[in-house]
């Protein structure tokens, strides 16, 4: 049975940070702790957030990694809970966010973190004890602000997900004007990680129209607007339609995501240097190509489907598209530009057929088409 839940409140438009503070109070945070990162501290982004609330005794934990960890949980956890907070601001990127998630479980719950990770079969334990959190993207990428999952990289290493509709952020409050200033690589690639949502959970075999409707329609966005944004980091049409369609991603993907989010997870967990939403259009080519035989993308043509919200002809051209996408860009040529080697893909390939990923995509790959498929993105 298909179940279908539209999902958080969404404050979208320039300026939208100066509802922060009246945010916080229709949700109950009198005392929050702004989860961050060194990055967006620098660009001044923090100072904005802080700027927004007046009055309000605010904590601040701005180590977020690039890719977070317990360790980094933990770490605000008890910033978090020596300044007696009640509740949670995430402003950045997925990190940000994903970390934040992460602090509204530890912080209300008891054991290890991966306790609660979806593979553990944790999501149950996860209740509505967890902090009311509040998510402030300063990029347009992962859509985190309103997805009820979190990826962290837990003790032993795994990069495990996270997910319950408690811990989907009581608010996002998308605020284009926060990304004018992201750098044209980080534009490109968090954008592509929106177009990978967008396509990878259009082409997911559970029935749900409406995450249908949505991933076309950020799809759309996201491919017209791209490389404008990246070219013109001061195009506000342009960053209002990737930040919508980052949105929109994330909206959709509680259809679920596939091989191209349970390798790029693997990866990413082996080198947690490597950035997710650049791992993420590497895959998508040779992904497209092992899905496309699949039976439910063959009879609702899915692949002309999306194809067409691209401006292209056929199915069959999108995988080479998304190729020279990725070169216009300036995105790495593949794997090896990355320094990913094949001596890695035994570790990539044990974790990913374990990712909560794996059973979500159209066809269940073997380790045999894992392997192939890292052997394409080289």
């Amino acid at each position: 049975m298909a179940f279908i839940f539209y999902v958080t409140q969404i404050q979208i438009d320039f300026g939208a940070i100066g509802l922060l503070k009246s945010e916080c109070e229709r949700v109950g945070i009198r005392r929050p702790l702004i989860v961050t990162d060194p990055g967006v501290k620098a660009a001044g982004l923090l100072q904005k957030a802080l700027d927004a609330l007046p009055g309000l005794p605010v904590a601040v934990y701005d180590q977020t990694p690039s890719n977070p960890t317990e360790a980094a949980v933990r770490a605000a956890v008890e910033v978090f809970k020596s300044h007696n907070c009640d509740g949670l601001i995430a402003v950045g990127g997925g990190s940000a966010i994903d970390c934040a998630k992460g602090v509204a479980i530890a912080a209300t719950h008891d054991g290890p973190l991966k306790t609660y990770a979806t593979i553990e079969g944790g999501s149950p334990k996860i209740t509505d004890r967890v902090a009311p959190l509040i998510a402030v993207p300063t990029t347009a990428g992962t859509g985190s602000e309103v997805a009820r999952g979190a990826i962290v990289i837990v003790d032993d290493h795994r990069k495990l997900g996270f997910h319950s509709w408690h811990l989907v952020p009581k608010t996002a409050i998308c605020d284009p004007e926060l990304t004018l200033g992201l750098p044209p690589l980080l534009t490109a690639a968090t954008g592509m990680d929106a177009i990978a949502h967008c396509m990878e959970t259009f082409m997911a075999p559970p029935f749900n129209p409406p995450a249908d409707g949505i991933a076309l329609d950020g799809l759309t966005r996201g491919w017209a607007h791209i490389e404008r944004a990246t070219r013109d980091g001061a195009d506000r049409e342009a960053r209002l339609n990737m930040m919508s369609a980052s949105m929109q991603g994330a909206m959709a993907f509680q259809k679920g995501l596939g091989c191209v989010h349970s390798l790029s997870h693997s990866l990413g967990g082996v080198n947690p240097r490597l950035h997710h939403g650049t791992l993420n259009a590497m895959f998508l080519p040779a992904v497209i190509r092992f899905n496309a035989p699949a039976e439910s993308m063959q009879k609702e043509k899915r692949l002309d489907r999306m194809a067409h919200a691209m401006g292209l002809a056929s199915g069959r051209q999108i995988p080479d598209a998304i190729r020279d996408m990725n070169a216009r860009l300036g995105l790495p040529t593949g794997l090896a530009a990355m320094g990913v080697t094949e001596s890695q893909f035994d570790d990539v390939i044990r974790g990913a057929m374990a990712d909560h990923c794996h059973k979500t995509n159209p066809r269940i790959a073997t380790p045999g088409e894992y392997r192939q498929m890292l052997v394409d993105s080289l």
